[in-house]
């Protein structure tokens, strides 16, 4: 193998590492308290981790018309292969005069139409799941701004805050560069949250690709969209409709609690909103904290009454 040939195939093998490798590093990291960071990785091929029911519907049905979309460009490369092989000038040098053939003309109509059906049926399916709003557990106002959110809990009186990207010279560890905001929305995993989206000026677009949430912020008008969160993390996304000049750094955080948890942040946020302070978003790190020590405590004197009635029967 030649030098250059050599370092090409090592350039590609690590690229192919990188590029596997990275996905399962970032997948793997967590925050202050310990919830799994869902985020984009770098080399990214497909979509991010599904994280909700919609969003596992939606890879699926990707994957599902990628599939049929290879087997037609297959086919149709083989009979183009064929064709330019077979009636090649050098071998029919008098071209065929044949116009019709009726049952090829009926199979390239029938088939296609089948195809397509088959394609109908599950993109129906999806878009009746995505217009399913009802056994809510709660809804959000999101209210697009240039260039931050404001998310407003209707059943919580005075629970309403803005979300602004934390900026690139006060990024801290645990925290990703136009990506983080300040006030994170947070919701309780495990539970169906429905989005009543708007914008207070130009053309937005609410989008959180790991939970299959995609909807644009119109000004005068509310649009719906609806996800579970499988499971407690955080979540990123962004504006992804041009807006004006900080289009690229309107990014959306939110924090997905346990329902117990999430609970206790609404209470206190309700409480400092009657007050007139901002909710303290970011207080369900330290509620977190506070479980996972009451936990930990708790296994403690366990391990300490299994320990004493260890030596209790040893005594005997």
């Amino acid at each position: 193998m030649k030098r250059s040939n050599k370092y090409l195939f090592l350039g590609l093998v690590g690229f192919a590492v990188l590029a596997a490798g990275a996905p399962m590093a970032l997948a793997a990291a967590k925050n202050a308290v310990g919830f799994p960071v869902h985020a984009p990785t770098p080399w990214e091929w497909w979509f991010q981790p599904a994280a909700s029911p919609i969003q596992k519907s939606i890879d699926w049905l990707m994957q599902f018309v990628l599939w049929i979309m290879a087997g037609v460009v297959g086919l149709v490369g083989l009979l183009l292969a064929i064709v330019i092989i077979r009636f090649r000038a050098s071998k029919h040098p008098v071209a065929t005069t044949t116009t019709h053939n009726t049952l090829i003309e009926v199979i390239w109509t029938v088939v296609p139409a089948l195809l397509l059906v088959v394609i109908f049926v599950p993109s129906l399916n999806l878009i009746y799941e995505q217009s399913n709003y009802t056994h809510r557990y709660m809804t959000v106002k999101v209210t697009g701004h240039q260039w931050y959110w404001e998310y407003d809990y209707p059943a919580a009186k005075g629970v309403d805050f803005t979300s602004y990207p934390i900026p690139d010279n006060q990024i801290k560890p645990g925290q990703i560069a136009r990506l983080s905001a300040d006030h994170p929305l947070v919701l309780p995993a495990n539970e169906k949250i429905v989005f009543k989206i708007t914008s207070a000026d130009v053309l937005h677009s609410f989008f959180i690709p790991s939970l299959g949430v995609q909807r644009y912020a119109i000004p005068g008008q509310y649009w719906h969209q609806w996800t579970k969160i499988d499971a407690p993390g955080i979540y990123y996304g962004e504006c992804n409709q041009i807006c004006g000049m900080n289009h690229d750094n309107m990014p959306i955080e939110i924090v997905a609690l346990p329902l117990k948890q999430f609970k206790a942040w609404l209470a206190e946020a309700k409480a400092d909103a009657a007050q007139g302070n901002v909710p303290p978003v970011r207080k369900y790190e330290v509620l977190a904290m506070a479980d996972a020590a009451k936990k930990a405590a708790s296994r403690a004197q366990g391990h300490i009454a299994l320990a004493s009635a260890t030596t209790d029967e040893t005594t005997r």
